[in-house]
This record gives C-alpha cells, sequence and structure tokens, in this order.
C-alpha cells in the first residue's frame, strides 16, 4: 500500500497540519512523499510549478516533503463565489462556474480526474498522503463522494481517523464517526489519532484505553496543543495578530466575505511590533496608521460589501489624517475608478465604480494569470517575491508610477503622494527586506521583520519532531507496508 488517508471528525480538526507534518516526517527518513487532497473548498490557493493552481495548504504540505507543488496534488479546487456558487479548478486549470447542486451532479465525472491525478501522482512517488475534507460523514454528501470516504474506496487505502480535543467531546466526535461510516469503510479505518491536547496524557489513558476497547482500533497517537504553531491555513482566519508589548504600527484589514489569500498577514501576525487586526461584518473599524485591502475572489460583490460596512468614507477620513492604504490584488483592483466585469467572470456581469484613489481602471477577461514571481520593490531597490493569481487587467494613468518591478516589468502603483499603494503580488510581506521597506513608508523603522520561508521551515520542523515523539509512526510506516 503506498497511500495513507487522513481523515477527520470535523472540518479544522487538523487534517492539513497533520499531513504536512508526516510528509515531513517521511521526507527526513528518505521517502519520496508528496500530499494528495482529492478535494479542496478554499480561497486560499497557490500556484503550482506547472503553472497550475491549488489549495495554499496542500502547497504548504509539497514543502514538508521536499518536492515542488504541481496541480495533481489537489486535482478539484473549489473557489466559492457566494453561498451556493463557486469556481471549478480541475488539475489546476479553470473548468467553469457551477451551484452547487450542478456540482454535486458532476461530481461523477470529476472522480475520473481525481484518479487519473492520483496515479500520475503516485508513478513519481513512493508514498502518498491524503487528506480528506470536512467530515465522512456528511451523510447529505455521501453520494458519488470524492472527497473522503469515496476516494479511500476506489483505490482502497486505510485511514486514519484524527478527532481535535481542544473543541470537546472528542470520545463523541471519533465514535459517532466511526459508527455513521458503512461496514467497509469502518474496516478501512485503522486507527485514531486526538489533536490539540493540553494537560497530564495520564488522565487521558484511561478514555483512551476504553476507545480502543469500544471500536477495536488503536489510538496511534495524541498530538499536544503547539502553541504558538503559524502555518499557512486553508480558510481559518483569526481576527486579530499576535503582538506582544506598546504596538509601533496597527495594522487594519476589512475581513471580505470572499477574502483570499489572507496568508499574506501572516509576516505581519508574526511581527512584533505590529498590531494587526481583522474587521469582521458589522463591527467598529479602529484606528489604523495602515489600511490593507485584502485580495478577494468576487472583488465587485466585496467591493459592495465595503461601502455598506462604511469603508468608504472611514478609508478617504484615514487618508486625511495621514493614514497609508495599501490594496493586494483584488483590494488593488478596488482602489481604481472602476472594475468591468462584462462576462460574469466573478459572479453577475457588469461594471462597478471603484473608489476612485488611483487613476486605473480594471477589466476581468477569460484565462487566469497564474505565475511565481520575482523581483523588487522599486522605491527601495529590495526584493520581493511571491505570485500573482487574477483575472483582471488593469490600465490608466496611475501604471505609470508602479510599486514592483516584477520579471523584469512594472507591476502596481503608487499615489504621487506615496499615501495609497497597489500590487497584483501576493506574498508582498514575506521576504523580510521587503516587508521591513513596506512598513517603514508607514513609520515603521524598527527592526523586527520575519522572513517566512525561514519562519516555515522551522515550525515544519517543530511539527515534525512532535510527531516524531508523540505517534506511533512505526504503526503508520506498517500502513504503508514499509
Amino acid at each position: 500500500m503506498t497511500t495513507l488517508m487522513i481523515q477527520g471528525t470535523t472540518s479544522d480538526a487538523g487534517k492539513s497540519t497533520l499531513v504536512a507534518g508526516l510528509c515531513r516526517v517521511l521526507s527526513r527518513r528518505g521517502v519520496s512523499v508528496a500530499p494528495f487532497k482529492p478535494q479542496n473548498m478554499a480561497l486560499n490557493s497557490a500556484v503550482t510549478a506547472d503553472g497550475g493552481e491549488i489549495g495554499r495548504s496542500t502547497a504548504l504540505q509539497a514543502l514538508a516533503a521536499g518536492v515542488e507543488p504541481h496541480s495533481d496534488m489537489n486535482p478539484v479546487l473549489l473557489k466559492p463565489e457566494s453561498d451556493r456558487g463557486a469556481q471549478v479548478i480541475l488539475r489546476g486549470r479553470v473548468h467553469g462556474h457551477m451551484d452547487a447542486l450542478d456540482y454535486h451532479a458532476y461530481k461523477r465525472e470529476a472522480k475520473a480526474t481525481v484518479l487519473a491525478a492520483w496515479e500520475a501522482l503516485s508513478a513519481r512517488h513512493d508514498v502518498i498522503i491524503a487528506e480528506g475534507a470536512g467530515s465522512p460523514a456528511e451523510i447529505n454528501l455521501r453520494e458519488n463522494d470524492i472527497a473522503n470516504m469515496g476516494f479511500a474506496e476506489a483505490v482502497d487505502c486505510p485511514v486514519l481517523l484524527v478527532g481535535d480535543i481542544d473543541r470537546g467531546g472528542v470520545f463523541a466526535q471519533l465514535v459517532g464517526t466511526l459508527a455513521l461510516l458503512s461496514e467497509s469503510e469502518r474496516s478501512r479505518t485503522r486507527g485514531f489519532i486526538v489533536n490539540r491536547f493540553r494537560g497530564d496524557l495520564a488522565l487521558l489513558q484511561p478514555g483512551l484505553d476504553w476507545l480502543t476497547e469500544r471500536t477495536g482500533r488503536p489510538v496511534l497517537g495524541t498530538l499536544p496543543y503547539l502553541q504558538g504553531l503559524l502555518l499557512d491555513a486553508e480558510d481559518s482566519l483569526g481576527l486579530s495578530g499576535r503582538q506582544s508589548g506598546e504596538p509601533a504600527l496597527r495594522v487594519v484589514v476589512p475581513a471580505l466575505p470572499r477574502i483570499s489569500n489572507h496568508n499574506d498577514f501572516d509576516p505581519l501576525r508574526l511581527h512584533p511590533r505590529v498590531e494587526l487586526t481583522f474587521v469582521g461584518p458589522n463591527r467598529p473599524i479602529p484606528p489604523a496608521d495602515l489600511i490593507i485591502l485584502p485580495g478577494s475572489k468576487s472583488t465587485r460583490a466585496d467591493l459592495a460589501w465595503l461601502r455598506d460596512q462604511g469603508w468608504e468614507a472611514a478609508i478617504r477620513r484615514h487618508l486625511r489624517y495621514g493614514g497609508r492604504v495599501l490594496g493586494i490584488c483584488g483590494g488593488f483592483q478596488m482602489l481604481g475608478h472602476a472594475i468591468h466585469d462584462p462576462e460574469g467572470l466573478e459572479g453577475l456581469a457588469g461594471s462597478s465604480e471603484g473608489l476612485g484613489l488611483l487613476d486605473f481602471e480594471t477589466r476581468m477577461v477569460a484565462g487566469k494569470q497564474l505565475r511565481n514571481l520575482s523581483g523588487r520593490l522599486l522605491a527601495e531597490d529590495v526584493p520581493v517575491a511571491g505570485y500573482e493569481i487574477h483575472h483582471g487587467v488593469s490600465e490608466g494613468p496611475a501604471l505609470a508610477r508602479p510599486l514592483c518591478e516584477l520579471a523584469g516589468r512594472p507591476d502596481g502603483a503608487v499615489s504621487a503622494d506615496g499615501r495609497v499603494m497597489g500590487s497584483y503580488l501576493h506574498g508582498l510581506f514575506d521576504n523580510a527586506e521587503a516587508c521591513a521597506a513596506l512598513l517603514a513608508r508607514c513609520g515603521l523603522e524598527e527592526k523586527g521583520a520575519v522572513d517566512l520561508a525561514t519562519h516555515r521551515e522551522a515550525e515544519l520542523d517543530r511539527l515534525a519532531d512532535a510527531l516524531e515523539q508523540c505517534l506511533d509512526i512505526a504503526a503508520i510506516e506498517g500502513l504503508l507496508g514499509r
């Protein structure tokens, strides 16, 4: 057996983190391993080595495995555009737009795409660590399932079930999930992992013994709650950043309904002198030194939400009193005079008036831009690197004052007074030099920027060390026939 699947009792039970940790553990042992997520629904995505698009958590797992992210690792990616519809991406490329019912019917066809990608990936690697989505006990989604047990049954792989004890009720989670599976699905569920435990393991042990006696399946480990672990999130968005002491710079970000790639802000979460706050709906907009408009999967709809929530007036007042504004990707498009989407690529066709803070307009065009890029911030001449994922093409006089140069071409714009900036580049803050330079423009001269790539590697090693200590790795290797 070359594939092991990690499924969870709930969303955010720790599947993504566990897969990343196992990939790093096996990679450190010299195993050619790759992650695989048959179906993902997420607005945080990454550009792959083959020019496709996959969920960002899967790209992180590829990094943990020491391999380049590839579109085969996440053959079905759903990017929600509304509560009932999503952009469907197959093996890294846009397939089209579907509402929930249409996609549910389409899953039978999507299964062939999933299996073809798994076969291609299996031919290149010795071991595949697959990740489920949500819970395998979601009864309403069981028909033609490709995300959980439907995939595991199709490829005949063993499954480990992870539950989050920090939420409470972990024994009910695990036993209840197992009870709702079919007989064949229960038989391939070979054990449990308890995640995010705080306290004395001796107090938990009687419960673990009961769980094994009740189900006939072993608990292969209890993972501790790793305080402060910060790895690329799939979807969850904390409403505040980490910050100790008195903040030197206050950064405020509207939590757009369709916010995308909010991993852009992880370096700011980590900065010791930055207070990062995400502001959700119907919340007061706090004072700020810098307001950042983030990426969006539905730019015009999110711009309308901004206006409804009072952000337009707040941004203009913020600028009058000396504040700065930065727009990233969709947030950059909002800064112009207008956004045109004649084909409805991000929802309903039409045009929207922009905030008018920079002199340009954007048109959504078919053929998504998917590029990993590097270059430099022009004013400071420091390196910057990241990726583009967008439909829009922007034109106008403001682009004659670009923020960056990427792969030899200009990107973004800066207002004449330097208070308004924008860029299509996700990952603007990832490089420590670029982060420090951008924050210095906003008044923060102190050092403290974190290089995100170095931080990720350290966190992945920390995670793998915890798994080596707390999981029965020999039993897991046994499930893989090693």
